[in-house]
């Protein structure tokens, strides 16, 4: 499997199955309707799913989820993925992949949450016991989690570059007021110790069952350092009481929310600049988040 390959797909994860794991073999594996992007997820029989990196930029997510997330799980208010079986390289896969427990729910949106005040406080309140959980050999920003939880310099020129890019839908007051965001971004470093982050807070990790936060996934871009990346939320689901609630429930100082807005208007910006000629509705998307972030004062 190279680069220019095609993800991981049903058939090949069959075939993984069925050769290092003989026991489930006799179990249907299906597609799901969200298999991510960094990972290409199936369904094993009732209980189980699959996880399998879709090139090499991914694959040390696969050993650090499985030495943490069985640490972390018993810790937290609400559900994350429990690793069962670890699965190794195999005939056409050359990576490390795993097997986890099913948990049952669909991706939060709009229409999903009964009471988004209150479901912006629960997320709000994972993310404050995830940084309160034991932070001692935790994995540090790198590659692994695309340095989440480092300062925002290592993709400052990209966000630059990507603000050039789209200036032409912007007026001059909004390049301006995006350039202010991104200086403010660098302008500090979390002054503690560093804590463990979620890194990628977003609709399609937080499964919602009944109205309600059932669980958090994908903790690929975990780690520990600065938080600041877990604010994003605010812009991309949240807004007006629903935005209040998550800043007082996550209670992090003006300066990481300024962190967090700048990794906010970071990806807007790139995803912006990346989809508009071949994407609308992503690039929609990016400049709906884009307009909230300029939108909203730093708390």
């Amino acid at each position: 499997m190279t680069e220019a390959e095609a993800p991981p797909d049903l058939d090949l994860a069959r075939r993984l199955v069925a050769d290092q794991f003989p026991q489930w073999a006799h179990l249907p594996v299906r597609e799901v309707e969200h298999s991510g992007w960094d990972n290409r997820t199936f369904r094993l029989g009732d209980e189980m799913s699959i996880r399998l990196p879709r090139s090499r930029h991914y694959r040390e997510q696969v050993a650090k989820e499985q030495r943490w997330l069985p640490v972390l799980g018993p810790q937290l208010p609400v559900p994350i993925p429990r690793p069962v079986a670890q699965g190794v390289p195999g005939p056409g896969y050359p990576y490390d992949w795993s097997v986890y427990a099913w948990i049952d729910g669909a991706p939060a949106n709009l229409e999903r949450v009964d009471d988004l005040v209150g479901f912006a406080r629960r997320v709000g309140e994972f993310l404050v016991a995830l940084r309160d959980c034991d932070a001692t050999n935790g994995p540090l920003p790198g590659q692994h989690n695309w340095w989440r939880g480092g300062p925002l310099d290592f993709y400052l020129e990209e966000a630059r570059t990507a603000l050039t890019t789209v200036a032409d839908e912007l007026d001059g007051r909004d390049v301006a007021a995006a350039s202010i965001v991104l200086d403010e971004a660098v302008a500090t470093r979390w002054p503690h110790p560093p804590v463990w982050f979620h890194g990628d807070i977003a609709f399609g990790n937080l499964l919602v069952r009944d109205g309600r936060l059932a669980a958090v996934i994908d903790f690929g871009t975990s780690g520990i350092g600065d938080p600041a990346c877990d604010v994003v939320l605010a812009w991309i689901l949240l807004s007006g009481a629903a935005r209040q609630a998550y800043a007082e429930s996550l209670a992090l100082d003006h300066d990481t929310w300024a962190r967090g807005r700048g990794w906010g208007l970071w990806k807007a910006l790139i995803t912006l600049a990346g989809n508009r000629d071949s994407d609308q509705t992503e690039a929609d998307e990016a400049r709906r988040v884009l307009r909230e972030i300029l939108a909203d004062p730093v708390r």
